[in-house]
């Protein structure tokens, strides 16, 4: 099955239990359509570059899957009909990474890793 990343944008005025409900319902989903969610994360409240729907901060969420394609389909509807949800991103990609995501990572894993590169 294809792999995919997914991360959405939930409203600042949800508390965090919220949040990560919404994480839970919408991997439900994607698991009664034959899909699978490999990892989440949950990124926190974080402050956006611009105002979606008058809201300057929004509770950020990343999941991994493992899905076909119809059931990633019917997630992403069911985000984009959600009230909560502002933002909705989803890529397909070759594999998923190993560990927790850059945005997880403490900021001197990450420079340890551009030098590792270089």
């Amino acid at each position: 099955m294809p792999l995919y990343e997914h991360v959405f944008i939930a409203r600042q005025d949800l508390s965090n239990a919220q949040a990560e409900g919404l994480i839970e319902h919408f991997g439900t989903v994607l698991s009664d359509n034959g899909g699978k969610v490999v990892d989440q994360e949950y990124w926190g409240v974080k402050t956006m570059a611009y105002k979606i729907n008058k809201n300057r901060k929004g509770h950020y969420a990343f999941l991994k899957t493992d899905a076909p394609a119809p059931a990633v389909q019917e997630m992403e509807r069911l985000m984009r009909l959600h009230d909560d949800v502002m933002r909705v991103l989803t890529i397909k990609v070759d594999e998923h990474g190993e560990g927790p995501s850059v945005q997880m990572q403490k900021r001197d894993e990450r420079e340890e890793r551009r030098r590792e590169r270089r």
